[in-house]
C-alpha cells in the first residue's frame, strides 16, 4: 500500500506526540486573544466597512483577528522552545524558530497597517520581503543541493545560497498574497490553512520518524501544531455570520509561516517539497486562475474583484456555507494527493506532480472559471448571505 512506509523506524510516534502542548496552548491563548481583539476593534471603529463592489457583508465586521492567531502562534512556539531546550539541536531549532515568528511578526504588521491605511502593492510587496529576509537571516532556505544531485549536477554552497535567495522571496510573495486572495469568505481562509497545516503536520510527522534532521524535524512540527491551535482559536468567531476578520494581517500571515513550512521542506529530499507545494494547491489555483483571468480580459491584475473560485461558485447559485464546505473539500483532495506523493519515488512524484497541474489547469478551463461577465468580473451577482 502506498502509506505502508509512513511510520519510519528511525523515531516513534511518541516522539512527535511530545509536542502536544504546543497545539493546546496556542489554541487556548488564540481564543482569548481573539475576543479580547474583536472587543477592541469594535471600540475603536477599526471594522471592515461593505461596500458596492468586493465586499458584501450586510454590516461592519471587526478586523485584528490576525493579531489573536498571532498571539496563539508566538505563545505556542514559545512552548515549543521549551520543550526543546533539552534536545540536541537547541541552538539551530531556537534560531530557526524564532526566525519564523520575527518573519511572521513583520508579515502581519504589515498586513495590519494595510488594513488600516490601505497602503499600494509596492509597500505590501516590500514588508513581505522584508519579512523573507528573516527567514534568510537565520538559514532558512532550500537545499538546492539535494535536487542538484538527481541532475548529477554539483552545486557550491555560494551558488546554492544566490539561487536560494530568490526563491524564498517567491515562495513568500506567492504563498502571502495567495492567501490573501482567498480570504473572500466568512470561515474559508482559515479553514483552508488548518487542512493544508494539518497535512503539513503528518508530512513532518512522517518526517520525523524517518530521524531526517535533528533541527527540521522538531521545528517543523511545533510551527504546525503552532499554526493549527492559533487558526482553531480564531474560527469560532470567523464562522458565518463572522464577528471578526483575519483581516490582511492574519491572511498574510498564515501565508508566511505556510511559505516558510514549505521552505523547510526542501530541507533534503525534492519530492517533499513537491508535496508541500501540492498540498497549497487550492491557494496556488485560485491565485494562478484569478490572474490568468484578468490578464485574458485585459484587466488590472493588482485589482481586486469578485471572480475567483469561490466567487463564481456563489454566482452560480451555491450558497455560501456549501460554497466554503466544497473549497475545504478540495483543499482536502489536493492535501491528500501532496501525502501520496511523499510516498513514492522522486521521479514517480515530479510526473504526479506535472499530472496534477494540467488537470486543474483543465479543470478551470472546461468550467469556464477564466471567463469575466458583469461588472464584479463574475456570472452574476450573489445574493448576500445565502
Amino acid at each position: 500500500m502506498i502509506f505502508s512506509e509512513f511510520v519510519g523506524p528511525e523515531r516513534p510516534l511518541s516522539w512527535s506526540l511530545q509536542f502536544w502542548p504546543v497545539g493546546v496552548c496556542s489554541f487556548i491563548v488564540a481564543l482569548a486573544a481573539t475576543w479580547l481583539c474583536k472587543k477592541i476593534a469594535l471600540k475603536l471603529g477599526i471594522v471592515d466597512r461593505p461596500n458596492a463592489t468586493v465586499k458584501t457583508h450586510a454590516e461592519p465586521v471587526a478586523y485584528l483577528g490576525g493579531m489573536g492567531i498571532l498571539a496563539g502562534l508566538t505563545v505556542g512556539i514559545l512552548a515549543g522552545v521549551v520543550l526543546l531546550k533539552d534536545m540536541e539541536g537547541f541552538d539551530k531549532s531556537l534560531k530557526w524558530l524564532l526566525g519564523i515568528l520575527a518573519g511572521g511578526g513583520i508579515a502581519c504588521f504589515v498586513g495590519l497597517v494595510d488594513d488600516l491605511m490601505d497602503i499600494r502593492p509596492w509597500q505590501k510587496f516590500s514588508g513581505q520581503i522584508v519579512a523573507a529576509v528573516a527567514l534568510l537571516v537565520v538559514g532558512i532556505y532550500p537545499g538546492l543541493h539535494h535536487t542538484a544531485n538527481y541532475f548529477n549536477w554539483e552545486m557550491s554552497p555560494n551558488i546554492e545560497l544566490a539561487l536560494g535567495i530568490p526563491i524564498v522571496i517567491f515562495f513568500v510573495l506567492g504563498a502571502t498574497n495567495s492567501l490573501n486572495l482567498l480570504d473572500g469568505l466568512d470561515g474559508l481562509c482559515g479553514g483552508v490553512t488548518v487542512i493544508i497545516t494539518i497535512a503539513l503536520l503528518l508530512l513532518s510527522v512522517h518526517r520525523a520518524t524517518w530521524g531526517f534532521s535533528e533541527t527540521g524535524d522538531p521545528v517543523r512540527i511545533i510551527v504546525c501544531l503552532g499554526l493549527v491551535g492559533g487558526v482553531l482559536g480564531f474560527l469560532p468567531f470567523n464562522r458565518h455570520p463572522a464577528k471578526i476578520f483575519m483581516g490582511d494581517a492574519g491572511s498574510m500571515l498564515l501565508g508566511f509561516v505556510v511559505a516558510a513550512m514549505m521552505i523547510l521542506f526542501a530541507e533534503q529530499v525534492p519530492r517533499w517539497w513537491m508535496a508541500s507545494i501540492v498540498i497549497f494547491g487550492l491557494p496556488i489555483l485560485d491565485t494562478a486562475t484569478a490572474l490568468v483571468r484578468r490578464k485574458l480580459n485585459k484587466k488590472p491584475l493588482f485589482v481586486s474583484d469578485r471572480g475567483h473560485i469561490y466567487d463564481q461558485l456563489m454566482d452560480r447559485g451555491i450558497p455560501l456555507k456549501k460554497t466554503v464546505a466544497i473549497c475545504y473539500g478540495l483543499a482536502g483532495l489536493y492535501a491528500f494527493i501532496g501525502l501520496a506523493m511523499s510516498q513514492i519515488g522522486t521521479w514517480e512524484a515530479f510526473g504526479a506532480y506535472i499530472i496534477v497541474v494540467i488537470a486543474s489547469a483543465l479543470v478551470i478551463w472546461k468550467k469556464g472559471f477564466l471567463k469575466m461577465e458583469g461588472h464584479r468580473g463574475a456570472v452574476k451577482k450573489p445574493e448576500v448571505g445565502s
